[in-house]
């Protein structure tokens, strides 16, 4: 039996006003510190001390929904999509915003390559773009193919390709170097969220009420699936692989899986809407739920262990 355990509180991280629905964790520093950054339908992105939830920031400019948000991997860089029909760049220090991308419809989706040079966006469009940071007044590059809308996109520029996935049920997998698609990885129903995990060699998926692990070392074969109780809008794949944690938006639950059998193991609840999105911390030691009540809560990987503000647990 899964463990259920009211007494488990967790960090609440107020200021958002509107659903929460993306979040991602920057990698840990020399000091072993990292941030966080949510995308909030308020059109406020936030930056985070990843420990303490305390807030750093809020990038100001959008005028419209912030669907995703994510970090470069120094952390010194920020890439917004929204729904005002453009992508933001922002320095992370000031908070100042570098480059502002226009696109012709609302722009779900955005991501740093590995060197932090381009920015990969898609959105309502069914368009891919790649936009050079070190020439942001050239065209993009661009990739046509989804027959819906593209909710997420990933680079994995160790195989030289970048990955995309949306309403069309299927994830699609493109060589950067040619801007064509290369692999097609079907999932029978609209592709809610997808992410690399922290080492790069998976490839996480949802779609339905089915959590997906694509193996990137053996060139995306589907490594492990698991069917879940409910619809699956989001999962984080824990650094040591052992477990994962999933989001419903049928669901306000947050629920832990053993990542080989897919067993229930652990089962909270906190908030007061559907999660749309979780994910966990670089060291493992937490991981951050956003919900459709506007709100980031944090919660320890190990309830008994003392770490971050909960040094008294």
């Amino acid at each position: 039996m899964p463990i259920t355990n009211s007494r488990v509180i967790p960090l609440t991280c107020s200021g958002h006003t509107r659903p929460v629905v993306d979040l991602q964790f920057s990698s840990m520093d020399s000091d072993n510190n990292y941030l966080l950054i949510s995308a909030c339908k308020d059109g406020n992105p936030m930056l985070r001390d990843g420990r303490t939830g305390d807030w750093i920031g809020t990038f100001l400019g959008h005028k419209g929904a912030v669907w995703s948000a994510r970090l470069n991997k120094k952390s010194d860089r920020a890439v917004t999509a929204s729904a005002d029909f453009s992508a933001r760049v922002w320095d992370t220090f000031s908070g100042e915003e570098l480059y502002k991308f226009e696109h012709q419809h609302i722009v779900r989706a955005c991501d740093f390559s590995s060197d932090s040079s381009r920015v990969l966006t898609g959105g309502l469009e069914k368009k891919l773009r790649i936009f050079d940071l070190y020439r942001p007044e050239s065209a993009p590059l661009e990739a046509t193919g989804h027959e819906g809308t593209i909710k997420s996109v990933a680079w994995d520029d160790s195989r030289q390709t970048m990955l995309s996935a949306g309403d069309d049920d299927c994830i699609r997998v493109w060589d950067i170097r040619t801007m064509q698609q290369v692999q097609k990885l079907d999932q029978g129903t609209s592709v809610t969220s997808m992410v690399t995990s922290a080492d790069g060699n998976y490839l996480t998926s949802t779609a339905g009420t089915g959590a997906y692990f694509w193996d990137t070392r053996a060139g995306y074969t589907l490594a492990n699936q698991h069917t879940l109780e409910h619809s699956a809008s989001t999962i984080s794949l824990h650094p040591d692989q052992t477990k994962f944690v999933a989001g419903s938006g049928t669901d306000l639950w947050v629920r832990i899986y053993d990542f080989k059998t897919g067993e229930e193991l652990e089962v909270y609840k906190g908030h007061h809407g559907p999660i749309w999105t979780v994910s966990y911390s670089p060291d493992g030691e937490l991981y951050a739920t956003g919900s459709e009540d506007g709100t980031i809560r944090l919660w320890k990987t190990n309830p008994t262990k003392p770490y971050g503000l909960w040094q008294n647990c």
